[in-house]
């Protein structure tokens, strides 16, 4: 099977617009979109009847009146739920987007997107098989697919059974033992450390075995030079009003 191609520029928008816009909506892709980035990460789940939606939490607390598992509603319940109220007034009433709404919104508009699999714990395995049909169905045809990224080998490895033509990135929050040799099991086109991770040994360790290198959340410009000098590949970064999208790893937006 031919190798996909790399999706994703230089610059990625954290769940949409980062902290300008409720983080994962479509208000906040359309926030970000209006800031020129054209690619974006976003938190995708399972609802109790098996629709995938966008969300970080396991829980709905933080970013709705709402409480409990997230996981364990339905979808009808869920696609009714205020999820901008908690971010300010002007985004009272903003759903919670199904993860079909989202792929509508980028493909139309020629945007990428980093889909980071972010199941309730226990359903590991097969969100990462539902997103993968998922993405199948709903990019049919693209000649750019999406790229899957998880913290947990288990979900990326439920998307390689249902996916195995998309791209895969590993998570990582710290070097556990072992992370390479996963990486190298699930055929990982990228790792994305958390930016305190990354260094030029690192990034040069991964490039030497055919991966990119990547790192989130950066959003300042000291750091991000910092990680420019360090050769990634990729920033992931809240800060959509700070930094130019169109200058790769170049200088930071003035406005």
């Amino acid at each position: 099977m031919a190798e996909a191609a790399w999706p994703l520029p230089y610059w990625i928008a954290h769940r949409g617009a980062g902290k300008l816009a409720p983080e994962n909506t479509l208000a906040a892709f359309r926030v970000g979109a209006g800031h020129g980035y054209r690619a974006f990460e976003c938190d995708v789940k399972l609802s109790a009847d098996g629709v995938p939606f966008l969300l970080h939490d396991a829980t709905l607390e933080r970013t709705s009146a709402l409480g409990g598992l997230a996981g364990e509603r339905s979808w009808s319940e869920l696609s009714r739920v205020d999820a901008g109220s908690w971010h300010s007034p002007a985004y009272a009433g903003e759903p919670i987007p199904s993860f079909e709404a989202i792929a509508a919104f980028v493909r139309r508009n020629g945007h990428a997107l980093d889909i980071e699999i972010k199941p309730t714990p226990g359903q590991e395995l097969a969100t990462g098989r539902t997103l993968g049909l998922e993405v199948m169905r709903l990019w049919e045809g693209a000649q750019t697919l999406p790229l899957f990224t998880s913290f947990r080998p288990d979900a990326l490895q439920g998307a390689l059974e249902t996916a195995p033509q998309v791209p895969r990135g590993l998570l990582l929050d710290t070097l556990w033992e072992g992370w390479e040799r996963a990486a190298a099991t699930l055929g990982c086109a990228a790792v994305i450390t958390n930016h305190k991770l990354m260094s030029a040994e690192l990034a040069g360790r991964l490039h030497g075995q055919g991966r990119r290198a990547l790192v989130y959340t950066v959003n300042d410009r000291d750091l991000a030079a910092r990680m420019a000098g360090c050769g990634v590949d990729g920033i992931v970064t809240d800060a959509v009003d700070l930094f130019d999208p169109t200058a790769g790893a170049a200088a930071p937006t003035t406005r």
